[in-house]
């Protein structure tokens, strides 16, 4: 897999509606934008512009005007991806959604696979698994309760479980080697009765976690 590539991609649903917005993600995602794209007011370049801004504009190749745009920007590694980003509003017919699609993969990018924006994510470490997979579970909540719990894992509640369940077991491990470096001296460190407590606290976390699978 190349990470360097541009890839780009409809964000919102199929379909005509108001707006729609295209997303770009990569190395040089604002230098491509910025040869097709032209401010009214100021011949500024979008890569000297400051991060998570936006500039209104149109969209064109040689004489050829393909739409009036909101360009909004993102810079590494303060993204979503961690990579560049640039997200185009422009109106929300299919026909010019695609048109702007093509452009851009005309241009150098390409087509996005699905899920790859969320991918390059976890990928350049803005987030870990299991906060990549709460993002499906939030686009598909249907309800108040999977909502909240795709919400809560997305916002790293499942990570803090499991790194509270980390944190527990490299202590009891810990524990272990430090009574079997020392066995032959016959010096405790440990109180049995503490390792039993925790012990039963890391099972207890454990449990909870595989019973909460049912629920998602």
């Amino acid at each position: 897999m190349n990470n360097n590539e541009i890839i780009c991609a409809i964000s919102t649903p199929q379909g005509n509606g108001a707006i729609a917005v295209i997303r770009l993600s990569g190395s040089g995602a604002i230098e491509l934008c910025d040869k097709l794209f032209q401010s009214p007011k100021s011949n500024k370049k979008l890569i000297d512009q400051a991060a998570n801004t936006i500039h209104f504009g149109v969209l064109k190749e040689n004489e050829k005007v393909f739409d009036e745009v909101v360009v909004s920007l993102f810079k590494n590694p303060h993204s979503y991806t961690g990579e560049d980003i640039v997200e185009i509003s422009c109106h929300g017919s299919e026909y010019i959604q695609q048109q702007i699609l093509q452009l851009f993969i005309k241009n150098g990018a390409r087509l996005a696979k699905p899920g790859e924006f969320t991918m390059r994510a976890f990928l350049n470490g803005k987030m870990d698994l299991s906060q990549a997979e709460a993002v499906a579970d939030l686009i598909a909540s249907a309800s108040a309760s999977s909502h909240k719990v795709a919400i809560q894992q997305m916002r790293g509640g499942f990570s803090s479980e499991i790194a509270i369940l980390r944190g527990q077991l490299l202590h009891f491990i810990s524990l272990l080697e430090l009574e079997l470096d020392f066995s032959e001296e016959d010096v405790e460190f440990a109180d049995r009765k503490q390792l039993h407590n925790l012990l039963y606290n890391i099972r207890v976390l454990i449990d909870r976690l595989l019973n909460s699978f049912k629920l998602g």
